[in-house]
């Protein structure tokens, strides 16, 4: 048995294929529905963005890093929620802020 930092038998806490420890922040996300499919704060500034991601604790629709704004980041620094995925084109994709990876 391999243990992690806490203890616990790392294969309990694994991921696809043993590959990297599974975010427990997915397990925690309510269902929500998430707004419309634009980002208030650059819309305010007379911006455009890149990518919208959705707030999976809150349903926030804001732009992602990779925009000029990065207003998603900033919801997660204001808020603590962990995981946004993205709007549209692949919906499947989905960020962990606390854990800065893919889940």
């Amino acid at each position: 048995m391999t243990l992690d930092a806490q203890g616990t038998d790392a294969k309990d806490r694994a991921g696809l294929n043993g590959q990297v420890p599974r975010c427990e922040h997915i397990d925690q996300l309510p269902q929500v529905r998430h707004g419309p499919p634009e980002c208030k704060q650059c819309l305010s500034l007379g911006r455009t963005w890149t990518r919208l991601l959705v707030c999976l604790t809150c349903g926030w629709v804001a732009c992602s890093d990779d925009s000029r704004g990065g207003h998603a980041k900033a919801h997660y620094q204001e808020t603590d929620h962990p995981v946004a995925a993205a709007l549209g084109t692949n919906p499947t994709w989905r960020w962990c802020y606390v854990h800065r990876r893919t889940v």
